[in-house]
């Protein structure tokens, strides 16, 4: 019983260096530079990791700028936070500013973790360390700063207006891109069969397999060779027959 309580203690203690995200303690990672691991409980490449995300958590918790945090995107507690954050897809994780993460697209174990947070999860200039910034930044922060709610709100949803209509360019040529590969598989296609009727190569292969059966076994069958199929039949006898006499020696035609 005493051993239970203290492994509880321990993996109470070691859980505590990860920051579970909610909307009550969200703003705490202003002027902070976080990681964040969303995710699902019933995700199995989350699960995979957390032992690994714990590890990199007990690894940074002497470092006050940064965060190693995780949300719950099912959980009931968790708000906007993912929905914000454009999670589509579990584990997703992002790091910077809480205002505006980057997706981080490296490996998930624990050396690429932590490699990547020591060089690139740093605080940087943000209207919350303005310390961190140089004269023009600042500058720029402060015609944003003296801007009003509304005002700054029209300019993020134009933003947002043109990153969606790249997002439409990019799915049209995708689109496209895609019919015109589909296109080219049907013509490519239908230029090889034409080859293989002017090259008689139904026949060929059908009379192969007359003569040397286990050699045209071996070189593997031909979806149209069906059309041959009444051939074979007919010649059920001499083939026989002919592989009475071959058995010995398959290579001889």
């Amino acid at each position: 019983m005493r051993f239970t309580l203290i492994a509880l203690s321990l993996l109470s203690s070691a859980s505590a260096e990860v920051l579970n995200l909610t909307p009550d303690n969200v703003d705490s990672l202003n002027g902070k530079a976080a990681f964040i691991k969303f995710f699902a409980p019933w995700c199995g490449h989350c699960k995979s990791m957390a032992g690994d995300w714990q590890k990199l958590a007990e690894t940074m918790k002497d470092n006050a700028g940064v965060i190693i945090a995780e949300a719950d995107c099912t959980s009931d507690n968790i708000g906007s936070i993912c929905s914000d954050n454009g999670v589509e897809g579990f584990p997703t994780l992002k790091y910077g500013d809480i205002a505006s993460l980057t997706p981080y697209d490296g490996g998930r174990d624990y050396d690429s973790l932590l490699e990547f947070t020591k060089e690139n999860v740093k605080p940087g200039c943000s209207p919350a360390r303005l310390e961190l910034c140089d004269d023009a930044e600042k500058v720029n922060i402060q015609k944003y700063m003296d801007m009003s709610p509304d005002e700054i709100s029209k300019i993020i949803a134009e933003v947002d207006a043109v990153m969606e209509a790249e997002d439409k360019k990019l799915a049209d040529a995708v689109q496209g891109l895609s019919n015109q590969y589909e296109v080219m598989v049907e013509a490519f296609e239908t230029k090889q069969n034409v080859k293989k009727e002017e090259m008689d190569y139904k026949i060929l292969k059908a009379i192969f397999g007359i003569k040397s059966p286990k050699k045209a076994k071996a070189m593997g069958d031909d979806d149209d060779d069906d059309d041959y199929d009444a051939m074979d039949d007919d010649d059920d006898d001499g083939a026989s027959e002919m592989d009475d006499d071959e058995d010995d020696d398959d290579d001889v035609m």
